[in-house]
């Protein structure tokens, strides 16, 4: 059984997220009806996060509130790298890398994120 607790420490997670995606091929976003969770960035106003876990029990966490009705879904190592982080860079998204239960955590350019699995 996975532990469904995230650290405190934002690297710790960061690293996790590195790791896990790496074993497992394949990262957790939230998916509703009206498609994937985003969110205000706390670092620039002027843009969104896709929350991404490495753990779908990480993602669960966060399906409450607006987000009740959101379920994991799991998307191909593979595909991210090579899809769904140069569109996010495109669409000017920032990834948040396994937030923990107080939704804190990293807030990542996409193609750092492409290059940080790269560098791995």
């Amino acid at each position: 059984m996975t532990d469904v607790t995230l650290s405190k420490d934002l690297d710790e997670n960061f690293d996790r997220f590195m790791v896990e995606a790496e074993e497992t091929g394949c990262v957790w976003a939230l998916e509703g009806d009206e498609g994937f969770a985003l969110c205000p960035s706390n670092v620039s106003e002027t843009v969104d996060v896709m929350p991404l876990w490495s753990q779908p029990e990480f993602a669960k966490v966060h399906c409450v509130d607006e987000w009740a009705s959101y379920k994991p879904v799991p998307i191909a190592l593979e595909e991210l790298l090579d899809e769904w982080l140069p569109g996010m860079h495109d669409d000017l998204l920032l990834v948040g890398v396994n937030w923990n239960a107080d939704m804190e955590g990293d807030e990542v350019e996409p193609l750092d994120l492409l290059e940080d699995f790269e560098s791995e």
